[in-house]
């Protein structure tokens, strides 16, 4: 419970809020305040207590608290400022949507987790807190109100999202492979590949050695014997040259259309590939792709075709409150957050 974890636990809306911290506005700052925004100030004394939070995580990890004026506790005064600043853009978005997270949601949402986290301890769960810097009504203040307002602009700018029929449809045709499993066929192989002098395949000594290999295994000879004696596939030398060809799943190309080809048993003549040459035998029928029914699985499409939605609606929603926060955050002498460099120029465009 660190204001390092509450700074990066933040949900979606929250987390994106952050860059509009980045401001500079033209109100004045009161002299013990760090920053006004949107016309609500943050008080120094707010700022003090997370600033305090934070020097207790050092202590516990028994590590010295930055000197002020270092670049280390620069660092730390910003991050706080930003997670102070972002609350209160998040209250003020709360409010133009008439969401309200009262005292009750957050007794409720704290009484839950004291019972999934510390066994319905509530002495345990202060002394946590204690022992983090904050006292129960300090947490309750800003940091359960935090991912509570999250959800609860996230339900109510999302509320329209719709999912048709013909959209799930759409992407359940469009989208097979997610629904089903690719056909797929154990074969075994030797792989003849005979380098030249510099480490590259010699493909017609490849092609010569392959010839001999395949003209043994029709006279008879044992498969598995040569797969030992000869395969340059160390990978599946141990266990006879098997291999498992699972279509459009990383094998190449001639030695999958190969061996979907052959009739099961059948031995293959020498297959060029990009490693050398290869002689194929399939020691199974071919198992035929197989799709899930879209009855089946409509539901798990709806869900998440809806997410998406969702999400593309509170990102352009984000959008717009980035915009519309522009030139309405203002921080005093001092606080101001590090900028933000620009995106370098290739002059060679």
């Amino acid at each position: 419970m660190t204001a390092a974890r509450t700074l990066f636990g933040l949900l979606l809306v929250s987390l994106a809020l952050a860059a509009t911290a980045c401001g500079g506005g033209s109100d004045a700052v009161p002299s013990d305040a760090v920053a006004v925004v949107d016309g609500t100030e943050i008080s120094k004394a707010q700022l003090a207590e997370y600033m305090q939070v934070s020097k207790k995580g050092y202590e516990r990890n028994k590590q010295a608290f930055p000197k002020a004026g270092t670049p280390e506790y620069q660092d730390i005064q910003s991050r706080n400022l930003a997670y102070l600043v972002q609350f209160v853009q998040l209250q003020q978005a709360a409010d133009d949507l008439g969401i309200e997270v009262s005292d009750a949601d957050v007794r409720k949402f704290e009484d839950k987790l004291i019972k999934t986290r510390f066994d319905g301890n509530r002495a345990k769960y202060e002394k946590a807190l204690k022992d983090a810097g904050y006292t129960a009504e300090q947490y309750r203040a800003t940091a359960w109100r935090f991912p509570m307002l999250s959800s609860k602009i996230f339900r109510a700018v999302t509320k329209d999202a719709k999912v048709t029929p013909q959209e799930v449809l759409e992407y359940y045709t469009a989208n097979p492979s997610q629904y089903g499993t690719p056909r797929s066929r154990d074969v075994r192989h030797i792989l003849l590949q005979v380098k030249d002098k510099d480490g590259n395949v010699d493909f017609a000594a490849s092609k010569a050695k392959a010839d001999d290999v395949y003209s043994q295994l029709k006279a008879g000879a044992d498969f598995a014997a040569l797969v030992k004696k000869y395969s340059a596939d160390t990978g599946s030398v141990a266990d006879g040259g098997k291999y498992s060809v699972v279509e459009g799943q990383g094998t190449v190309a001639e030695f999958e259309k190969a061996a979907f080809a052959l009739a099961t048993h059948e031995i293959s003549k020498p297959v060029k590939t990009q490693f050398g040459y290869h002689i194929i035998e399939p020691i199974e029928d071919t198992k035929q792709a197989t799709l899930q029914p879209l009855e089946k699985v409509q539901a798990k499409i709806k869900a998440l075709l809806l997410q998406q939605k969702r999400n593309d609606e509170i990102q352009k929603w984000i959008e717009d409150e980035k915009s519309a926060y522009d030139g309405k955050i203002s921080y005093a002498a001092g606080y101001e957050p590090p900028a933000v460099p620009d995106a370098p120029t290739d002059t060679t465009q």
